[in-house]
């Protein structure tokens, strides 16, 4: 049986990105001449990941040491914590410690702890490189589970920042318990164990005081046994250091990311149809907190080798060749859309269920 021939869409745009990918290379390759350290890649990787990991603890202690407020920790904490999701991202892609395991895996497992909001990361990898085979559709569960491809109402707003919440409101559109127990078990599975024990603090912390606050408003305040408060001291302190900046991080992190790829009505393996360049200023409050990625992920799809700071050194040479090659900026429709490519999609979109 013969293939299916190619549109003549998609044959133009693979040859638009394939220029992109020439110039974006050519530009990195550049920036390793002028810049000698760029080609230790594995230093720099491990490097980065003590410059963060060592933020975090600095910023945890001065917090305990009275030095700083609460929310100077927990904001320090969710950028330093992005800096751990872009290497754990490069990892995914085999960017550090190729040939040598035990160091891989090492930097897996640091970079997994420094943000137990997520998955496990082996398994992440799994979905993360079928996302770069089948971006855009049904079958990419690594960006639907972020999102993409839902319309904006209230579902969608508690679905992109907790993890937890998106898997229950999964299970209650589920059509059969089959369906029902399939996420369950799936949920239980990819999260387990970190990322259960960290949305369960964030849930006891928000029940706690919601509770507390709510019994002071009504003029009838808990008498909480000493245990308890004790108790909550620490989840108190978890939430400020850990907990709470990963939260952050993850809602500014999926929001970005779930508006800026494209869902549905995508060519398929059409490059520059999967993503759009989404850095508009009002949106760096949230990429203070993903590191950019609404700007430079777009550069990813095209030359997925790079690691993250070379993108960000090669953007301005990307950009431009990318919106030279018909690639979308700032488009805001899309918000409307429900991520589709199309304008006319948005009846379906308005349809669309989670997988």
């Amino acid at each position: 049986m013969s293939r299916p021939t190619a549109s003549p869409q998609l044959v133009n745009d693979q040859q638009r990105s394939a220029h992109i990918r020439e110039v974006v290379m050519a530009h990195g390759v550049e920036l390793r001449k002028r810049y000698p350290i760029l080609k230790h890649q594995d230093l720099l990787g491990a490097g980065i990941l003590t410059v963060a990991l060592a933020g975090m603890c600095g910023s945890a202690l001065l917090y305990l040491e009275g030095v700083i407020a609460w929310w100077a920790c927990l904001l320090l904490n969710a950028f330093f914590a992005s800096l751990t999701h872009e290497l754990e991202h490069d990892l995914i892609h085999s960017m550090y410690f190729r040939k040598q395991r035990i160091a891989h895996n090492l930097m897996m497992t640091m970079v997994w702890l420094a943000r137990p909001s997520t998955i496990n990361p082996w398994i992440r990898r799994h979905l993360h490189l079928n996302h770069h085979k089948v971006s855009g559709t049904e079958t990419d569960m690594e960006e639907r589970a972020i999102t993409n491809g839902e319309p904006w109402g209230i579902a969608r707003l508690l679905m992109v920042g907790d993890n937890v919440m998106s898997s229950l409101i999964r299970m209650l559109r589920a059509q059969s318990w089959v369906h029902k127990k399939s996420i369950l078990l799936r949920t239980l599975k990819v999260y387990a164990p970190l990322a259960l024990l960290n949305w369960s603090t964030w849930y006891v912390f928000l029940g706690f005081h919601a509770a507390d606050a709510l019994a002071s408003a009504l003029g009838a305040p808990i008498n909480w046994s000493g245990a308890t408060l004790e108790a909550m001291e620490i989840v108190d302190i978890a939430v400020v250091v850990l907990v709470g900046p990963n939260v952050l991080r993850t809602f500014c992190l999926h929001f970005v990311s779930s508006n800026m790829h494209y869902y549905g009505d995508v060519e398929p393996g059409n490059v520059i149809q999967q993503t759009q360049v989404l850095n508009p200023w009002w949106m760096w409050p949230l990429q203070a907190f993903c590191f950019n990625f609404g700007s430079t992920h777009a550069i990813h799809h095209f030359v997925v080798k790079e690691p993250f700071y070379i993108r960000q050194m090669t953007a301005p040479v990307a950009h431009k060749v990318m919106r030279e090659m018909g690639v979308r900026f700032n488009d805001f429709g899309t918000f409307a859309r429900a991520n589709r490519w199309h304008a006319q999609e948005r009846t379906t979109a308005a349809k669309v269920q989670a997988v």
